[in-house]
């Protein structure tokens, strides 16, 4: 697989930024749970398919109505992006839910409360 050109992660980061703001700040869709935000984007070489990688900080319902939402506003969120991007074809947007925010949480508290224990395990030794 080809490195992405300085043109293309532009466009990527260009896009990122745009599709943000649309979700954030002009879909009224009640599906669309508050704490949704675009991870990463990957725009296609050719410019007609995006790859959106949404993280949804919520429950496994959250995401799903979320997702469901986004899908649904999909034209409008396209036709936004073309009146705000000035792209010679304004890309076919896919969005996949990404976990890894999630993810990465999950560990940080299973650290955490391993570490916790320990120090707690130290501390018993101790009197």
């Amino acid at each position: 697989m080809r490195k992405n050109s300085i043109k293309n992660t532009r466009i990527n980061g260009e896009v990122l930024r745009e599709l943000s703001n649309i979700i954030r700040g002009e879909i009224k869709d009640p599906r669309i749970h508050p704490m949704t935000s675009v991870v990463t984007v990957e725009v296609a070489p050719d410019l007609k398919t995006c790859k959106a990688y949404i993280s949804v900080l919520g429950d496994e319902e959250a995401q799903k109505n979320t997702l469901a939402g986004l899908k649904s506003a999909e034209g409008y969120i396209r036709r936004e992006l073309a009146r705000s991007i000035n792209l010679r074809n304004t890309p076919e947007i896919t969005f996949i839910l990404d976990q890894s925010i999630e993810y990465g949480v999950r560990m940080s508290k299973m650290i955490d409360d391993v570490t916790k224990g320990m120090h707690e395990d130290d501390g018993e030794s101790d009197e």
